[in-house]
């Protein structure tokens, strides 16, 4: 049963995602005692939520879990694996059991899931069969689970949209997979966090499996030409029945801004249709559902803002490497130090402005065949941008780079998400001397992954020579061209 307190305390799993990112402001507004889980607590305390707790933990590690639990009478549980990894339904299920058996330990009184909607009798997806599998682990250890099962999800920042967006504005004439003819119905971002709120408040929701939709059934030929209109654009299809679901993702890789890892189990998941067969929810929770129209309208306003809620790419894509032990020890470091009359706050501002429109201070076409050469191999390339021009916070993505520590007016470290024969970080610090003056530090290191990761160092290291020397010395200048028209 749900807790009988009118102030019933809420355990956030996945709040750094982009539906939970969503979700924990909500809750926080309509005063629930909110506490988040988070594997680098960091990225969460760099969103400034008031009134958060937030504790350290991860599925994967059960030990981890208790602490966080403690106390809690209702969990969100909204992680899920979206890579195309090697394991990722092991890996599911196991993250899931451990919350499931940490959840029934500590005395959680409900488990509020959010899953994906395709009938199980169908031959579902790897990525689909894993997420339904994931509700019934839940529930397994009789804790009360409502599971919500939706079908894409359309707003600013989701990936489902992303995709269909890019196509048509990069596409008009497109050739269409058999995939297109798929029928969904999709459902808005506003209505799913107003189904996942609500079920706090309706009783009749607890311990059900739920299918949530949209107010249509369309195909993905049908949104497609809905968001052309919407964007005032012509689109032609040509059907082809030759293109897999892995030429498919390549595809898309190499046309959208979402990466191969992402694309790969979306349009693997088209083989089935995702269409809500039992609406009970909607007798339960009563809403003025979006049309799919409205939904896009609203999205692409959304799109314009500096400060998103969340996106896709805040999702850590970056998968731990096993560096061979053989190499472990070899560790190599470009560094660069410069001496600069301008104060350290004016070259930092510069600093945090790097990537997105505003490049990488110099050879921007070298860093973008970088990033065309890595969306070629499956990678996340160039595309995913920034979050926000001027301001950064931890777990945001920078182009192909993310953003592993961050002292505002200090430091900024960031961790390379592109495809390499190892690990690669890049890390700027500024300081002030003794003598008025401040110092500039960058500092480009890598991690070899056996013989193979260090030929590619020694390959490329005229070319990081070139740049990055270079580099240090524009981002300097620009802040002193940027500091002089402020005082002039």
């Amino acid at each position: 049963m749900v807790n009988s307190s009118s102030d019933p305390k809420i355990l956030v799993a996945g709040a750094s995602g982009y539906i939970g990112g969503r979700l924990v402001p909500i809750l926080l507004k309509e005063k629930y005692s909110v506490r988040c889980l988070a594997r680098t607590p960091e990225k969460l305390k760099a969103r400034n939520w008031p009134s958060v707790e937030i504790i350290e933990g991860d599925v994967l590690n059960p030990v981890t879990l208790e602490t966080a639990l403690k106390g809690i009478d209702i969990a969100y549980y909204l992680i899920h694996s979206m890579g195309n990894q090697k394991n990722f339904e092991e890996t599911d299920a196991r993250g899931a059991r451990n919350f499931a058996v940490a959840a029934r330990e500590t005395g959680v009184k409900r488990i509020i899931y959010l899953g994906g909607l395709a009938k199980a009798s169908e031959n579902l997806s790897p990525h689909l069969k894993s997420r339904q599998e994931v509700g019934q682990i839940l529930g397994e250890t009789g804790i009360p689970v409502t599971e919500l099962r939706a079908s894409i999800i359309i707003g600013s920042g989701s990936a489902s949209f992303e995709i269909i967006r890019d196509l048509v504005n990069k596409l008009p004439i497109m050739i269409t997979p058999r995939w297109v003819k798929s029928l969904c119905e999709p459902i808005s971002i506003q209505n799913i966090l107003q189904y996942l709120t609500g079920c706090l408040t309706e009783p009749r929701t607890v311990g059900q499996i739920l299918e949530v939709g949209g107010e249509e059934v369309l195909s993905y030929k049908e949104m497609m030409k809905t968001v052309a209109e919407v964007l005032g654009k012509k689109l032609w299809m040509i059907p082809v029945p030759v293109l897999t679901p892995r030429l498919s993702a390549y595809w898309l890789n190499l046309v959208t801004t979402v990466p191969m890892s992402i694309a790969y189990p979306l349009i693997e998941g088209l083989r089935n249709d995702s269409i809500t067969s039992n609406d009970q929810i909607k007798s339960w929770i009563k809403l003025d559902l979006l049309s799919f129209r409205e939904s896009v309208e609203i999205a692409l306003i959304k799109e314009t803002s500096l400060s998103p809620e969340s996106r896709w790419t805040e999702a850590d894509l970056m998968k731990d490497q096993i560096i061979s032990e053989k190499w472990s020890a070899k560790i190599f470091h470009d560094q660069r130090k410069i001496l600069s009359s301008l104060p350290a706050e004016s070259i930092f501002n510069t600093v945090q402005r790097i990537g997105g429109n505003v490049g990488w201070y110099y050879a921007d076409w070298l860093w973008k065949l970088r990033g065309l050469l890595d969306r070629l191999i499956g990678g996340v390339g160039m595309r995913r941008g920034r979050r926000h021009p001027t301001e950064l916070r931890i777990g945001d993505p920078v182009d192909f780079w993310r953003v592993e520590k961050f002292e505002p007016g200090k430091y900024l470290k960031l961790r390379a998400e592109m495809k390499l024969p190892g690990k690669a970080w890049l890390e700027f610090r500024v300081k002030d001397t003794y003598d008025q003056k401040s110092l500039f530090e960058q500092t480009a290191t890598f991690t070899p992954s056996g013989i193979t990761g260090i030929a590619y160092w020694y390959l490329v290291m005229p070319f990081h020579f070139l740049v990055f020397r270079n580099m240090a010395k524009r981002l300097v200048k620009s802040a002193a061209a940027q500091s002089s028209s402020r005082t002039d």
